[in-house]
C-alpha cells in the first residue's frame, strides 16, 4: 500500500496515511477535523546495482563480464 501525504487547508497540519490506491482520499485533519488535501509527492525509488567484476567498468554488459576483459 502506498503512503499518501496530506496537508490541512485550515491549520496546515501535515500527516501521512497508508491507503490502498483504490481507496477514496481521506479528507479530515486528525488535529482540527477540517478538510485536508492530498499532496503530490516525489515518492521513493529503489535502484539495485550489481557489483562489477575486478577490471570491469560496465556491469550492465550481458554475460557477466566486459567482453572477456575480466581476469576470471
Amino acid at each position: 500500500m502506498p503512503t499518501y501525504a496530506y496537508r490541512c487547508v485550515i491549520c496546515g497540519h501535515d500527516f501521512q496515511r497508508f491507503e490502498k490506491m483504490s481507496a477514496p482520499a481521506r479528507t479530515k485533519c486528525p488535529e482540527c477535523g477540517e478538510r485536508a488535501q492530498r499532496q503530490i509527492t516525489g515518492g521513493a525509488g529503489i535502484a539495485i546495482k550489481s557489483a562489477a567484476p575486478d577490471g570491469c567498468a560496465d556491469p550492465s554488459i550481458s554475460g557477466g563480464c566486459c567482453g572477456g576483459m575480466c581476469n576470471n
